[in-house]
């Protein structure tokens, strides 16, 4: 059982790790931090509060070959040296969803996909707090699991998973499970193989059972492939947005229908957030809501007031008669067409960073419709420009935010979009997707 090991070895001092060894501290564990990088400031002083030994800068301690069990965080691939000896020698290795999971009694609604997972976690966590659930938000969003189980649990914890984490799970239950859908996105982390991506998205559905329930978008290819080929117990819930479904949810005639114990009927236009994908998003988390039994009125309200997540199709500002929309959580193929499907005006597009084997021909349609001019950010775009420079007037490179945001001014006029939806990871230029967008922001601001 994990709750039994006594000597704890925490690989990787980010928030998972830093939750997971506060937890394992609180329940009187023998507990070690080792991170091969250097541990940020706020991390090594809460390490210090609690009294929990550390190393930084290399995995050189004796500690970590005396554990019982480790727990790794999802930024370290299964095929780091350090994961490799530590399998080598029998210990086991979870994740902190997992080790935290083990210490409380909370009902989990669980979400992930390549896309709308962030937007759907927020908005299922917006309509429980208004249903007055005393309920948690954690996962890749809001703070560490494990330490909001050891410091104040809750009776309900919302959970975004990617599948990083998923993929270092072997006890975690989900009551609830969702899947927003799943389109190419970290490949390079997969051997290139589609598959392989996918069984880690369902890994969730190993451990469910027939008393729970997975909320899938029965519109995505690989999704309903998956579900038709794996038979399972739980209780299958699915969504779409092109028709009448018998249980579940799904848009008809600019109305959002659920169909869960009772029905509830709404013009999308009634929808705090705009747009076919976040019908979807809503689609998934009222179902989830109506499952849990949360009163229609409620339901209703909190898919009218919930309030966009940031840098997800984010209005930045209005520059003589430009629009800036902020999208760096855009971070795969599939995301950027959503947003690129969204665009009403003629779009000055900002694309680029780190390619983790994107197809760019799936957005070859929507560029030919909507894009008037491209602006490359990042430092190796000869992809971006062999897929586009024959579908677009201009295409021009930027090295920074700030020199993006002065070009596609430049090539848009009054009644156009600037968007940032890159497509890609954010890696070469910027900390991560967060400072892409509030350096994108800032600048915009600038002008």
């Amino acid at each position: 059982m994990i709750n039994s090991a006594q000597n704890i070895v925490i690989l990787g001092a980010a928030e998972s790790g830093v939750g997971a060894a506060i937890l394992a501290k609180t329940k009187g564990k023998s507990v070690f931090v080792t991170d091969n990088g250097k541990i940020a400031i706020g991390a090594k002083n809460e390490l210090l509060t609690y009294e929990i030994p550390f190393e930084e800068e290399g995995h050189n301690s004796d500690k970590i070959w005396r554990a019982d069990l480790i727990v790794k965080s999802p930024g370290i691939p299964q095929d780091a040296p350090i994961v490799l000896a530590v399998k080598e020698k029998g210990i086991p290795v979870v994740s902190e969803i997992d080790y935290a999971y083990a210490f409380t009694e909370a009902k989990t609604i669980c979400i992930t996909g390549s896309n709308g997972k962030t937007t759907t976690t927020l908005w299922i966590y917006h309509i429980l707090k208004k249903a007055g659930l005393k309920v948690g938000l954690a996962g890749n969003v809001g703070q560490s699991f494990a330490k909001q189980v050891a410091l104040n649990d809750q009776a309900y914890y919302v959970l975004e998973l990617s599948s990083f984490q998923l993929e270092d799970m072997y006890h975690f239950h989900a009551n609830i499970g969702i899947i927003t859908n799943i389109s190419p996105d970290h490949l390079d982390r997969y051997n290139y193989e589609m598959e392989r991506y996918v069984d880690a998205k369902f890994r969730m559905l190993d451990f469910m059972g027939p008393e729970d329930h997975i909320i899938y978008n029965s519109d995505d290819a690989w999704v309903l492939d998956f579900i038709n080929k794996n038979p399972s117990k739980v209780h299958r819930v699915p969504f779409s947005s092109q028709g009448p479904l018998e249980m579940g949810g799904y848009l008809l005639n600019e109305q959002l229908i659920l169909n869960i114990k009772t029905t509830i009927t709404m013009s999308i236009h009634e929808l705090a957030l705009k747009g076919k994908h976040n019908a979807q998003n809503a689609l998934a988390a009222g179902i989830a809501a109506r499952l849990l039994d949360i009163r229609e009125s409620v339901v209703r309200e909190s898919l009218m007031d919930f309030e966009n997540v940031e840098h997800r199709l984010e209005f930045v500002a209005s520059v003589n008669g430009i629009e800036f929309i902020n999208d760096s959580k855009a971070t795969n193929i599939n995301a950027a067409w959503y947003a690129l499907e969204s665009m009403t005006n003629p779009t000055v597009w900002i694309v680029g960073g780190v390619d983790k084997g994107n197809d760019y021909s799936e957005l070859l349609s929507l560029v030919t419709e909507k894009v008037k001019a491209i602006v490359c950010l990042g430092k190796e775009n000869q992809k971006i420009k062999d897929a586009f420079s024959d579908h677009v007037d201009t295409l021009v490179e930027a090295q920074s935010a700030e020199e993006a945001v002065a070009l596609a001014y430049r090539l848009a006029q009054a009644k156009d979009t600037v968007l940032l939806s890159p497509a890609c990871a954010s890696f070469d230029l910027f900390q991560n997707y967060e400072d892409r967008g509030c350096q994108f922001k800032a600048a915009v601001r600038k002008l």
